[in-house]
């Protein structure tokens, strides 16, 4: 009977130990990475059994290319650049036991397939020879809204971006023999999942015909947003983000991130921000899942 009795609690401990997942997680990237400070650990922690240790060695609009000359600098100049100036890369990636290491190409060069070579191998060689343990990621990140002005100066659509911009973190992934991270993806299909779809472009928005509190219409998409803030002259003025992530992009790329780490589904995400009702957080847990799953069948 004791036998019995000792090989239940073996069993159910095994069990439990295949969903208990504690997860240190590092990002080498840009404001496309810090965005995950928002929603991801909550979401994370809501999930029984999982825990989250996230760092960010992060700088705004970082690209590869500059990544890589920051660690060359550190290496070759004894110089202390990352974590605010106060450690370098080398230590960071050395001061704890990190299960992955991310990496991500800035938004601005991410459709431009030959920006990502050497600096992402060189990138990587260098994680895996100062974090052995770690499995490394790449994030494909996203198209900027469809009334950016950056797109019209690069002449291409938003439709254009993503399709360029998948091609070549599909062939970085390739190369570097890594998997991706499909927030680019969930983006896209969040996108064709709302009704009406953002589609304005530059020209059809006059931000200066609004006046304080008023603003455009920013239903239709998970990335931009408008915001009034003082200029220079303390006078209030209207901005248009049409890059980052707005608060529901924000929880689509944490569940992205869930459910491509944590090899889990990211509708068992108990976490729901306090602006989204619970059916709209579920939407885009289970946009979250389908974008995991169509690259996974890649």
């Amino acid at each position: 009977r004791f036998k019995i009795l000792f090989f239940i609690v073996v069993a159910f401990a095994a069990a439990s130990s295949v969903f208990a997942q504690d997860l240190k997680v590092l990002t080498i990237g840009n404001s496309f990475s810090r965005s995950l400070k928002t929603h991801f650990k909550k979401a994370a922690e809501s999930v029984d059994g999982c825990r989250l240790e996230i760092g960010y060695a992060c700088f705004g609009g970082c690209e590869l290319d500059r990544h890589w000359r920051y660690i060359q600098q550190e290496e070759k100049e004894g110089k202390k650049i990352y974590g605010g100036g106060k450690s370098t890369l080398k230590e960071i990636l050395q001061s704890k036991k990190w299960d992955i290491v991310t990496i991500q190409q800035a938004s601005h060069k991410s459709w431009i397939a030959d920006s990502y070579f050497p600096y992402a191998q060189n990138i990587l060689d260098y994680i895996s020879k100062n974090c052995p343990g770690a499995k490394v990621y790449i994030q494909q990140t996203w198209s900027y809204r469809s009334d950016s002005p950056m797109l019209s100066s690069w002449n291409i659509t938003q439709e254009q971006m993503y399709r360029r911009l998948s091609q070549a973190y599909d062939l970085a992934a390739k190369r570097l023999g890594i998997r991706q991270i499909p927030t680019g993806l969930a983006v896209e299909l969040a996108r064709k999942a709302i009704p009406d779809r953002f589609l304005l472009s530059r020209k059809d928005i006059d931000l200066s015909k609004y006046r304080y509190p008023d603003m455009p219409s920013q239903s239709g998409d998970v990335v931009g947003k408008f915001f009034w803030k003082k200029d220079k002259k303390a006078q209030m003025r209207l901005y248009a983000d049409t890059i980052h992530l707005n608060s529901y992009g924000e929880y689509l790329q944490a569940c992205v991130w869930f459910a491509a780490l944590y090899n889990r589904s990211a509708t068992e995400i108990k976490y729901v921000p306090d602006n989204m009702s619970e059916s709209q957080a579920l939407s885009f847990r289970e946009i979250a899942d389908r974008a995991v799953k169509e690259y996974k069948g890649k």
